[in-house]
């Protein structure tokens, strides 16, 4: 081997990276103590951003293509190795190849519930999750704050920053955002783009990094929330509780033994029920007993048995008495409660109702 050979062999004269790793966000060029000849080929391919770092001072930066290193296109590492007559002779940089693809699936989630003021519900705790992509847009800062002089720096060792940094400005954004609990479900879209603006800001300006698409799967509500918004539906699905109640009346008709009899029985009570709930009889009306309802047709009087008593609701209830004076369950009951239409108190955990508050309620 000759000395030229041996000089020749000293020289880096080819720099690129062919590795094809989807998890690498920035690789170090190994130059084993070489240094780089004047006049090397730099290859830099799509998705791909080099920057050369000379003693710790950012120097130049390629984007894509086929570049010859020479004084004319290194003017920054010119100027930083203090050439006074040009690149003559070989040079030694450290070469940062960026990986500037968009990194996409990145999953994100709130460890914590994030506190929520609702109007409906008040104060609700929530915890919520989805995915991001992001890109390296700022290859000086990124290497700066992110990578530092790592050889090959890999999404796994930054992906638990990434995801408390989304975290903490998406529980920032929805509790300012003061989105109702109800509709969040239907504003997923809605809400993962206006988290965008909001986010890109830090993350440009303290990694180098873009956001460019974030996306919520997912926010649920502690099961307390879940089954007051149950009750909501189903008060809902119900509607008039008048007509619901006359409605389970008739259903309760149709179940009967069918003799002329135990119909009639039936009916007499049904009536007496409805009367008093309707305010078809005089004032006091849920404290009189009912009058005898007619015997069925064709039934001697003889043979109707006698009209069975509606007791006397007493002043003050409970949801369970309340319920069956309506003759409805006593989740329809606890439902317009919690609506505001029937009034009522609350002493410790127990429920009462006024006589008063039933009988103007069942009057509007």
């Amino acid at each position: 081997m000759s000395i030229l050979d041996f000089i020749r062999g000293e020289l880096i004269e080819i720099i690129e990276w062919t590795d094809d790793s989807r998890d690498i966000l920035s690789y170090r060029f190994p130059d084993e103590d070489k240094a780089i000849k004047n006049g090397a080929q730099l290859i830099v391919r799509e998705s791909q951003t080099v920057q050369f770092v000379y003693l710790g001072a950012f120097g130049d930066t390629f984007g894509p293509g086929k570049h010859t290193l020479t004084t004319d296109n290194i003017p920054i590492l010119t100027r930083l190795k203090s050439w006074k007559y040009g690149l003559e002779s070989p040079f030694k940089t450290d070469v940062y190849y960026l990986n500037t693809r968009l990194f996409t699936g990145n999953k994100w989630g709130t460890a914590n519930p994030i506190m929520m003021r609702d109007d409906d519900f008040g104060i609700v705790r929530a915890r919520a999750f989805g995915t991001y992509d992001f890109q390296i847009v700022e290859p000086k800062l990124f290497l700066k704050e992110v990578a530092g002089s790592d050889h090959n720096f890999r999404l796994d060792e930054f992906s638990d920053t990434m995801r408390s940094r989304v975290v903490s400005i998406f529980a920032d954004a929805l509790a300012s955002a003061k989105v109702p609990v109800l509709d969040v479900a239907t504003r997923y879209t809605e809400l993962g783009d206006a988290l965008l603006p909001l986010i890109n800001p830090t993350m440009a300006g303290k990694y180098g990094l873009e956001i460019k698409s974030f996306i919520v799967e997912n926010v649920s509500v502690p099961p307390e929330v879940e089954e007051a918004i149950d009750k909501r539906s189903s008060m809902a699905a119900v509607g008039n509780l008048d007509d619901y109640v006359k409605f389970q009346l008739g259903k309760g008709l149709e179940t009967g033994q069918g003799s002329a009899a135990g119909m009639a029985s039936e009916l007499a009570v049904g009536l007496a029920v409805a009367q008093q709930m309707m305010g078809q009889q005089g004032g006091g009306l849920l404290g009189r007993p009912p009058a005898a309802a007619p015997a069925a047709a064709g039934v001697a009087a003889a043979a109707t048995p006698p009209t069975p008593a509606v007791p006397a609701i007493p002043s003050l209830m409970t949801p369970e008495q309340v319920a069956g004076a309506l003759g409805v369950s006593e989740a329809d009951v606890l439902a317009i409660i919690d609506s505001g239409e029937l009034a009522a108190k609350k002493i410790g955990s127990s429920v009462r109702i006024k006589r008063s508050a039933l009988e103007a309620y069942l009057a509007d």
